[in-house]
């Protein structure tokens, strides 16, 4: 009697469908079914699922702050980085891309969101070495610090429940200037966390998550990406080498002469394509989400066959 191994298609795609299915259940507040089978974090779900297992924190939207006291200099130093935002603010250099070229945060834009890379996976900023020097050495001071942007939600602004795609970082904000009202908040997994000036939180930004700012002041905040501590050596040199390449050629520029990762100059080609089928979804709905689905049915299938080829014809 001879050894059975599934197809390495058939063992993929059940390592996708468990870790999709983990994600989904995750938490209180959930997707639903359709938008959830093509969102992106059922495609990085096995990636997400090696920070979840080996991760040092429980599985919670929030976080105490104070687990990361390497942030408490960021605290300190609030009202310096709060000089160099609002000047930023006023110059209107927090703003959105004027191109499709940033792919991380382009549907936010629609929104009203706005954003200045400060710093972003190894990818050293001009702009932000220029004009916010006090912000930069301080993030640059920070090791656990892979990411950092000043971010603006102007009154009326809002941000729709999103999933962000990658674990191997916890979300960091300081607010900068904030309405302190409740009609300004976060609500991460439904849980609502109000900004203040100088005040910070840390929460995970892979639970779904939205924002809105119904009053007449501005929000502008120091977002981070900091690291999230693993316990498993391999899982954290593989987050740091996953992180470095695959989310640094996300990189977007604030200003001419900011580089622009690979990603997001593929973006611009893929872009033109999500046009033609946001028209189709407009005007023909039902055959959006027939041809939708069959792409995805036939890429399930494509796994399949390839897994046939390989571990039963040999080749």
């Amino acid at each position: 009697m001879t050894d059975y191994f599934p197809p390495a298609g058939v063992i993929a795609l059940a390592i996708i469908v468990a870790c999709g299915t983990y994600v989904h259940f995750r938490g209180t507040v959930r997707h639903r079914f359709a938008r959830q089978l093509s969102d992106h974090s059922t495609l990085l779900a096995p990636v997400n699922c090696i920070s979840y297992l080996f991760s040092k924190l429980p599985s919670q939207p929030y976080h105490p702050v104070e687990t990361f006291p390497e942030l408490k200099v960021l605290k300190e130093n609030w009202k310096v980085i709060r000089d160099e935002a609002l000047a930023l603010n006023e110059s209107n250099k927090i703003c959105a891309s004027d191109k499709h070229d940033d792919v991380g945060f382009n549907s936010f834009f629609r929104t009203g969101w706005k954003r200045f890379y400060l710093k972003w996976y190894g990818n050293e900023l001009i702009s932000a070495n220029e004009f916010c020097p006090k912000t930069v050495a301080l993030l640059n001071s920070i090791s656990t610090i892979k990411a950092a942007m000043f971010t603006s939600l102007p009154p009326g602004a809002k941000l729709v429940q999103h999933r962000d795609p990658y674990a191997g970082s916890l979300r960091y904000h300081l607010a900068l200037t904030a309405p302190g009202d409740d009609a300004c908040a976060i609500y991460v997994d439904g849980q609502r966390y109000v900004w203040h000036d100088g005040e910070d939180v840390v929460f995970d930004e892979t639970y779904i998550h939205h924002a809105e700012n119904r009053t007449d002041k501005p929000r502008i905040v120091l977002f981070c990406d900091v690291v999230r501590p693993l316990w498993f050596p391999p899982a954290r040199w593989f987050n740091a080498v996953f992180s470095r390449i695959v989310l640094g050629a996300a990189v977007s520029k604030n200003a001419e002469g900011d580089k622009v990762g690979f990603l997001n100059h593929v973006f611009g080609y893929f872009y033109k394509v999500r046009l033609v089928a946001k028209r189709l979804k407009q005007s023909q709905r039902k055959l959006y989400y027939f041809l939708k689905f069959t792409l995805i049915a036939l890429l399930v299938y494509a796994i399949f066959l390839k897994a046939f080829v390989h571990d039963y014809v040999g080749i």
